[in-house]
């Protein structure tokens, strides 16, 4: 049985088109994918993001422990800082990317909704040192607020000031009398936060936040907006651009990767794979004419298939197809032009960086 977020019905009033997604109903749009976007990119927009995993590590030797979980340095991390982050199988294949809060007295993964229960399960296998593993996920609900605007939309609810809170951290606080775990975090390239409260909170914490962002023009915003936003800026989707068949090296995560730090699960594979060297890496690419990448589509040089596509989508901003795929080399080198091959061939050029650069955050 499908689960439902403590937002739930509040889709429901908002004749939102309603979808099973990781095990829970959600929203794949309120007034349309593409409006939706630009509301995001123009002014503020909220998600409901309460489907993602929230696994609590507690305990003496919790640093260490999620240190040995995660190819990120957690021992670098500052009070209240947050992390991106991946975990890997043993052969250096991805098992999630996730986000690492460093709190008072815990450390908190924040995982992504389809891999909650397998991270956990993960996560609880190779536990080693004194550490306590809870998963949290379904006592917690969490908002995304999103755009230009979010930033005086939360400062209404809240006595801190937010100009002073930079990009990936965090704080335990209170919007009104609601406790709250506060970051300024996201995945839509915009400026924005993301609200951690007690499931019962829910309905509440929703209210507030629209009514805050009445004179802003605040919408509702849906799973199909979030993929195009996300996709805008090159962020990996787990399934689709990462998964345990790719490793970090080669889908460009090596920033995320700390080798020189102590042993960690996969670390023996990387240094294997980075002293070969990859023979493959993802990459992006804009559609030169017309035309969509669609995942799974292969991508040739002239008769030859070098790759093929992850991710693919019309972009709102650009006005253009986009898409991300897994490229041989040298054909990843940027202003390489290729062709993804669907029933009609579409000419694409891999671009560096974003496809939509002007965004609040990158």
């Amino acid at each position: 049985m499908s689960k439902k977020t403590p937002f739930y019905d509040v889709y429901v009033q908002n004749r939102a088109k309603i979808v099973e997604f990781a095990g829970f109903l959600m929203p794949v749009q309120f007034e349309g994918i593409i409006p939706e976007h630009q509301t995001v990119r123009t002014t503020v927009g909220v998600f409901d993001v309460s489907h993602m995993g929230e696994i609590e590590i507690r305990g003496k030797d919790r640093t260490a422990f999620v240190n040995y979980m995660t190819t990120n340095d957690a021992s670098k991390l500052a009070l209240n800082q947050v992390q991106y982050s991946t975990m890997l199988y043993p052969d250096a294949g991805i098992v999630d990317d996730l986000l690492v809060y460093h709190q008072k007295d815990r450390i908190l993964l924040v995982v992504n909704a389809t891999n909650t229960d397998k991270d956990y399960t993960w996560i609880v296998d190779n536990k080693r040192f004194d550490v306590e593993i809870k998963n949290l996920s379904d006592a917690i609900g969490q908002l995304a607020v999103q755009g230009p605007h979010a930033e005086p939309v939360v400062h209404k609810l809240c006595d801190s000031d937010l100009s002073k809170m930079e990009f990936y951290w965090s704080a335990e606080t209170k919007l009104r009398d609601i406790p709250v775990l506060l970051s300024r975090t996201g995945y839509t390239g915009e400026d924005g936060f993301e609200i951690y409260c007690e499931r019962n909170y829910g309905p509440q914490l929703w209210s507030m936040v629209f009514d805050a962002g009445k004179e802003y023009g605040i919408k509702p915003i849906g799973l199909g907006a979030r993929d195009t936003l996300r996709f805008e800026m090159r962020y990996c989707l787990y399934g689709n651009d990462i998964d345990k068949t790719t490793n970090p090296l080669e889908a460009g995560l090596a920033w995320i990767v700390k080798l020189d730090k102590e042993d960690f699960i996969g670390k023996e594979s990387l240094l294997k794979i980075k002293e070969q060297g990859v023979t493959h890496k993802l990459v992006g690419f804009e559609v030169v004419g017309s035309g969509i990448p669609r995942p799974h589509q292969e991508i040739h040089n002239d008769d030859k298939k070098v790759g093929h596509v992850t991710s693919g989508t019309f972009s709102p901003s650009l006005k253009k197809g986009i898409g991300m795929g897994y490229v041989d080399m040298p054909f990843n080198k940027v202003g390489s032009r290729l062709q993804v091959k669907g029933k009609t061939p579409v000419a694409v050029e891999v671009i560096k960086g974003p496809f939509y650069k002007h965004g609040t955050r990158k």
